[in-house]
């Protein structure tokens, strides 16, 4: 059986690229766009194994904050939620609100050994949606969307599975229920030892997922720098499998895979790989984090609050450096209703 991401990646080579093709395929009148979207789910051990229960929401007091924060630089950001997060009235009520005053949009946000219904054994394969059998993926997907739905008077169109573990059968579901947009795919790296998926060899570039293009791949962006950056390609394979190389290759400038997060990533390499994406006419920068990252404690990346006001200050050089080198932002739902993009 093909994986999840030989089938995107086949889709990706067979359908017109959007970033190879700009001119025909995004709106001059767009320009070059940045989205902020957020995993907003519940807090979990990192390192344990994965449990039904024993989680808690304690971030989703932070979520407001975040909003303000962004709202200042009239971001519109992108939650993918997960079903505990949606299961709780306080997180319930702040994504109806946003929702109505249209300050953000809401996915859906897959954490299979959460979500009903419990069909399957709890483990690490599991943990990768599209590793499911396709009848209890698409259960899984529809119980959260309705829920969604029920609670801030919203349907969501866009996706993104949890641990980026999209399958085999995810496409043909997505498309069968009138989803629009998936942002799943996280470009350049690789799963497959965890029995994930693997995106080695998938850019950061949006594609179709369909001939008919109504559903539109939004990749988390990542790019590379380096001396050997523009044969990234050929060497990604050693490069995601050895972190030995990894760290040779980054000390030595050779080559530096560099994701758009503030979660492990600088503020200072976010710029230069913005900077690159920009050398690289990359109309749509993507990027991500997980919402228990917005109170300390939570994940590897926020540990203290002196963590937490550095997260704040790299959005702020981070944003600043994007308005300077004229990129603005862009919500969901202008992306989807923007002519040439919008479902044919």
């Amino acid at each position: 059986m093909k994986s999840g991401a030989a089938v995107f990646s086949k889709v990706k080579q067979a359908n017109e690229s959007f970033g190879k093709n700009s001119h025909a395929i995004w709106p001059k009148d767009l320009g070059c766009r940045f989205l902020i979207s957020i995993d907003t789910e519940e807090e979990f051990d990192w390192d344990g194994p994965f449990q039904r229960s024993g989680h808690t929401n304690i971030s989703v007091k932070k979520l407001q904050r975040f909003q303000s924060f962004v709202e200042k630089f009239d971001i519109k950001p992108v939650y993918f939620v997960d079903y505990s997060i949606v299961e709780d009235d306080e997180a319930a009520a702040f994504l109806k609100s946003v929702t109505e005053r249209d300050t953000a949009s809401i996915g859906v946000h897959l954490h299979p050994w959460i979500n009903p219904p419990f069909e399957e054994e709890v483990n690490s394969f599991n943990s990768f949606a599209g590793n499911l059998p396709k009848e209890l993926e698409e259960k899984k997907i529809l119980n959260l969307r309705q829920v969604i739905e029920e609670k801030t008077g919203k349907r969501p169109v866009v996706y993104r599975a949890g641990r980026y573990g999209v399958g085999p059968n995810s496409i043909e579901i997505l498309l069968k229920h009138g989803f629009t947009i998936d942002s799943s795919v996280r470009s350049r790296f690789d799963y497959s030892s965890e029995s994930g998926p693997d995106f080695a060899h998938i850019g950061p570039e949006p594609f179709w997922l369909d001939k008919n293009r109504r559903l539109l791949e939004l990749p988390l962006t990542t790019v590379f720098s380096g001396l050997l950056r523009k044969q990234a390609d050929i060497l990604s394979a050693s490069f995601n499998r050895s972190s030995l190389i990894r760290g040779l290759f980054s000390k030595l400038k050779i080559l530096e895979r560099i994701p758009l997060t503030p979660e492990g990533v600088s503020a200072r390499e976010a710029k230069e790989a913005i900077d690159v994406a920009l050398d690289d006419q990359l109309n749509l920068l993507v990027f991500s984090f997980h919402s228990p990252s917005l109170s300390s404690g939570h994940t590897p990346y926020v540990q203290t609050d002196q963590d937490l006001d550095r997260f704040y200050d790299w959005w702020r050089s981070v944003i600043d450096h994007l308005l300077e080198r004229g990129v603005s932002p862009i919500g969901i739902d202008e992306l989807m209703t923007a002519s040439a993009i919008a479902p044919k």
